[in-house]
């Protein structure tokens, strides 16, 4: 049966994909709810409340864009400016990303794709710092990207929807750059969907439930979960052929 929230797309149309790149934030680990509980309380103090149309906005960024989101969007910036916010948040968050934990599906299809050959990268938003952190428990998993490109990498100039950090991924792969036509990207987030797109790449959709449908329509696929993934949809092999 078709996953109810699968964007219509017949499989023949899609180009043959021979490498991908993952998203990390709220994709492989279960990072956002962080982001979310802190900001919380930080409204709080301000009698606000934080809304998904606002995460919506911020997911994806780099951490100075979406602190600059926050403070304008909330209408706080006169009481605390974007970089006040970062240094408050980021006292927060120090303590909870070592205990992230790994998304449904992320350790089989990075196992999988690993185990036949598809090269493999992440790129992400997030700072070096925060990546170690996020990532403590999960060294072995990420040891199997090719390689791994961050929101503070050089490169990128701009964060997401800008396409720099997926197009400095493709350059880095053995024998970059790749075409982008031959590239899948797997993203949670409106910014980094616009940014897969951006960078002439086909990606699928792994959103939060809570957010809203409107923002699914620019993804090639949407999915519930990476549990329900086919690879053979998009000419990559089929999990009943990686060996236990």
């Amino acid at each position: 049966m078709a996953n109810p929230c699968t964007v219509p797309d017949a499989p023949s149309t899609r180009p043959t994909i021979t490498h991908v790149i993952f998203d990390m934030d709220g994709l492989l680990l279960d990072t956002e709810k962080f982001y979310t509980e802190v900001q919380e309380i930080i409204l709080a103090r301000y009698n606000k409340t934080f809304d998904w149309s606002l995460k919506a906005k911020m997911m994806g960024k780099k951490a100075i864009e979406a602190a600059r989101v926050f403070v304008e969007e909330t209408g706080i910036s006169d009481s605390l400016s974007a970089e006040d916010f970062l240094l408050e948040r980021e006292e927060m968050l120090r303590t909870m990303f070592p205990t992230s934990e790994l998304m449904p599906g992320a350790s089989r299809l990075i196992r999988h794709l690993h185990a036949n050959g598809i090269p493999i990268c992440v790129a992400t938003g997030s700072h070096r710092r925060h990546f170690e952190l996020k990532t403590q428990r999960h060294g072995e998993l990420f040891s199997l990207m090719h390689h791994i490109v961050l929101g503070d990498d050089p490169e990128v100039k701009q964060g997401k929807p800008s396409p720099d950090v997926f197009l400095a991924a493709a350059k880095r792969f053995e024998g970059g750059p790749v075409d982008p036509q031959k590239i899948l990207v797997f993203e949670d987030a409106p910014s980094g969907v616009l940014a897969a797109k951006n960078a002439g790449m086909s990606v699928v959709m792994v959103p939060d439930p809570r957010l809203d449908s409107s923002f699914h329509q620019t993804a090639d696929q949407v999915l519930s979960s990476l549990m329900d993934f086919n690879p053979s949809e998009w000419s990559l092999p089929p999990f009943d052929k990686a060996a236990n």
